[in-house]
């Protein structure tokens, strides 16, 4: 279990807009990806086929970029415990030198699979992530 999580993601080709670096939207697809690996990291099986996440808010800070071939290391961590069905995570994208260049307030709802409906944050799932 952990509150946060980390991957390393490479700018490709098809990253890549017309001033010559990463696209805006793959960043906000890296923080899905990101939150996504990290819920499937941590939480157990049982709480994944039961429940699923939806983005409801992103706050997202551009402070630098990079170009095709490029890494950054992503970082994601749970700041506070969740509000109902809202349960926050900040992102942090940092270049070969260690600079935040991207940072994010992601809001995620939970989704209770079944039903399909939101829902409040249970405590067991809030335990997997407040360590």
């Amino acid at each position: 279990m952990s509150n946060r999580y980390t991957l390393t993601f490479t700018a490709e080709p098809q990253h890549i807009d017309v001033m010559g670096h990463v696209n805006n939207a793959v960043w906000v697809q890296w923080m899905e990806a990101l939150a996504t690996a990290h819920w499937e990291a941590v939480a157990p099986a049982a709480h994944q086929a039961a429940y699923a996440w939806v983005v409801s808010r992103h706050e997202i800070d551009y402070r630098g970029n990079i170009l095709e071939g490029e890494s950054v290391t992503a970082e994601t961590f749970i700041p506070d415990e969740p509000s109902g069905a809202r349960f926050d995570r900040c992102v942090e994208f940092r270049n070969s030198a260690g600079k935040v260049i991207v940072a994010a307030r992601t809001t995620w709802v939970m989704i209770d699979r079944n039903s399909g409906r939101i829902m409040r944050v249970p405590a067991e799932v809030t335990a997997t992530f407040m360590v």
